[in-house]
């Protein structure tokens, strides 16, 4: 685990080993709030106890999305006295009806939690319910701001701002490609857009996962997406039954162009904006559907 970065006054992001996920923790004089609790019961004791060397506080969670390593550690803080944990509607609603589905993925490094057998294993599903419009939590002299911005790298994306700092998930991902598997493309790149509109008004920004991100950052990973779009647009168009030969010239790795075709065709779909033909999706490969490791 590694140390804590301050981030601004009473504003810190914790990088977690393995998949380099950040918990963010902004700590008020009432309350602190923690931000994303890891992939199951032994990070989240690790997360926790981090929290507890700089405060003992009580304390509210908030979920970025429904990502298992996002909310996999939750009852670990539930069973610390938590009672509020904060998530936009889809992300609760999705974690209600797929979290069981997301247990394999963590069978290496959380078999209690792969096989819902031993302490703080239980799916807790968030309780405290943001919408299309901005929630304020007072945590006593620092007020964080929970707000969704739209569909994105899931349909639940929640931002957490604060008098210094942006915490926006998977929305913005360092040091990797990002993870389509659950993604609205074209919109992604209209929320990236959105959140470089907003840099002015906090000094730092925390990615789900790597290190804290520029604004030309965010640019560049908008604009690379939609130039993505247009490529995987315009090989849909050309070749509606087989658009993975757009693969080569997308700006991603083999696997993530792979799920950005097919959730551009779904997306298209359920719109009714695709063009020409069947549209045909691509093989993702054996027991690759709806979550992903990688995310």
């Amino acid at each position: 685990m590694s140390a804590w970065h301050e981030l601004g006054t009473d504003n810190y992001v914790l990088e977690t080993e393995g998949s380099l996920l950040n918990t963010g923790l902004v700590v008020g004089s009432e309350l602190a709030m923690v931000i994303d609790t890891g992939c199951g019961p032994r990070q989240g004791r690790e997360i926790l106890a981090a929290v507890r060397e700089k405060t003992q506080l009580p304390l509210v969670v908030v979920n970025t999305h429904a990502h298992y390593d996002h909310f996999f550690g939750n009852a670990v803080f539930a069973d610390d006295g938590v009672t509020e944990f904060w998530a936009h509607a889809n992300c609760a609603a999705t974690i209600e009806r797929d979290a069981d589905n997301q247990r394999r993925f963590v069978a290496t490094n959380e078999p209690e939690m792969a096989a819902g057998e031993g302490d703080a294993v239980d799916i807790v599903v968030p309780n405290a319910i943001v919408g299309d419009q901005p929630v304020l939590v007072d945590l006593g002299g620092i007020t964080a701001t929970l707000f969704y911005l739209g569909r994105a790298h899931t349909d639940g994306d929640l931002l957490v701002g604060t008098n210094s700092t942006l915490f926006v998930g998977d929305l913005v991902e360092q040091g990797a490609h990002p993870s389509f598997e659950d993604s609205y493309p074209e919109e992604w790149a209209d929320v990236l857009r959105h959140i470089s509109a907003l840099r002015h008004r906090y000094e730092f920004l925390v990615p789900g996962h790597g290190k804290p991100a520029s604004d030309e950052f965010v640019k560049t990973m908008a604009d690379t997406m939609s130039t993505a779009v247009r490529q995987a647009t315009q090989s849909i168009r050309d070749m509606p039954n087989d658009a993975t030969k757009a693969i080569p010239v997308l700006p991603y790795g083999p696997e993530q162009s792979r799920w950005f075709i097919k959730r551009l065709q779904e997306t298209n779909a359920q719109h009714g904006r695709a063009a020409g033909g069947s549209l045909a999706t691509p093989d993702v490969g054996p027991g690759k559907t709806g979550f992903y490791p990688s995310s």
